[in-house]
Order: structure tokens, then sequence, then C-alpha cells
């Protein structure tokens, strides 16, 4: 079984073919006005149409209002919300009900005891994406490059499926996917030739890579 590999951050055609015709099962276009990846909603909807049924298009947001979700999706049909803030349980249940879709919660790691802590989200996301926990002054949550301690993934026994990210690059996907049992892998700035500028064959070489590895339990 190989690894489930999502891009996120596109906004640029040719990366985005990159990522399809490599095989990637999730693209993520990024909501949040504080990245470099941000995009428009207007924006992703054209890129989106392109994209092959069997490709999940993820909407990655942080700390979204209702009217937040319903400004982007009154624009693009999304297959899954990514909640990437402070959303607590109670709020992820009732974005998945309000909205119909399913969800991703991202969740910070940096020790064992954040992994423990992720047993919250258990029973409410449909996945999970372990990500680096950023530094006290970040001025957003992810898309920052930094990996934390992946064998930590080993100590997760929930039974939702789950995906590894932070600081994943084509060079050490690999070894990310043997230490952490890993499933599933997501990536932004480790494929980009500048930040917030996506490279196609950064994108390509990653997938592959990813797929080569094998996965673990999801």
């Amino acid at each position: 079984m190989s690894a489930l590999v999502k891009i996120c951050g596109l906004a640029e055609v040719d990366s985005l073919d990159a990522a399809v015709e490599a095989g990637a099962d999730f693209v993520g276009f990024v909501f949040h006005p504080k990245s470099p990846r941000a995009i428009l909603p207007e924006a992703a909807a054209e890129l989106a149409d392109a994209l092959p049924s069997e490709v999940r298009k993820v909407g990655l947001f942080v700390d979204p209002t209702d009217d937040d979700l319903v400004a982007v999706l009154a624009h693009l049909r999304l297959d899954m919300l990514q909640l990437h803030g402070a959303e607590t349980p109670a709020r992820v249940d009732a974005v998945r009900l309000e909205f119909g879709l399913p969800v991703i919660k991202a969740v910070g790691i940096s020790t064992a005891a954040d992994v423990a802590a992720a047993h919250a989200y258990d029973d409410h996301a449909d996945w999970l994406l372990f990500d680096a926990k950023p530094p006290v002054d970040a001025d957003r949550p992810g898309g920052l490059g930094q990996p934390f301690p992946w064998e930590l993934m080993r100590g997760w026994n929930g039974e939702t499926p789950w995906m590894l990210a932070g600081g994943l690059t084509p060079e050490n996907v690999a070894a990310a996917i043997s230490a952490s049992g890993a499933g599933a892998v997501d990536v932004s700035s480790g494929v980009e030739r500048a930040v917030g500028v996506k490279d196609p064959a950064r994108i390509a070489a990653f997938i592959k890579a990813a797929k080569s590895a094998g996965a673990g339990r999801w």
C-alpha cells in the first residue's frame, strides 16, 4: 500500500497540473489571509475546474466563522474542510453539521503530551493532520517548514485517519513515513522554489518518493 499524498498551498496551473499528473490524492487551497500561499476563492475555483473527480479538493481555514466558510463555498465546491487553528472539538462538530463536509483538524505536535491530547478530536474530525507546533510568536499556525520528532507518532493509537505534516521534503519524506508509520503525508513549503511559489519538479519528486516508501495503517 502506498501513502496518500496531499499537496497544499496550490495557486498556479503548472503546480496543480504537476500534482495531478504525479498522483496526488488531495490538493489544498489556503484561505488564510496571513499565509503567503493564500488564494482568492474565485481563483481557486478556476483551478479546481480542471481537477479530476478522484482528487479531493481541500480548503484550509484558520479559526473561520460560518460566514468565512460560506464566502468561499459560494465560489468553490470543496470536498473537505481543513481547520488549522484553535478550533475545539465542539467547533469541529458544528462545522461538519452545518456544511455537510468532512473535516480535517490540524493538531500541533512537539511532545508526546501533544499526541495524547489529540485524542480529544478522535470522535469528532474525519481526519487529523499532525503538524509541527508553531513558535509562540508565529503569525500563522502552519506552512513554516519545521518538522517535529516523527517517531512521536508511534504513540498514536486513535481510530481517526491521520496525515503527517511539517518540514517534509522530497528528500526526507520516505524517512518520515518510516519513522512515524504515517499512511498519508501533507506538504507545502517543502515543494517550493521560493516562499509561496511551488516547484512542479519538486512536487513530482515528493509524490514519487512518498508513494515509493510504503505506508502505515492509514
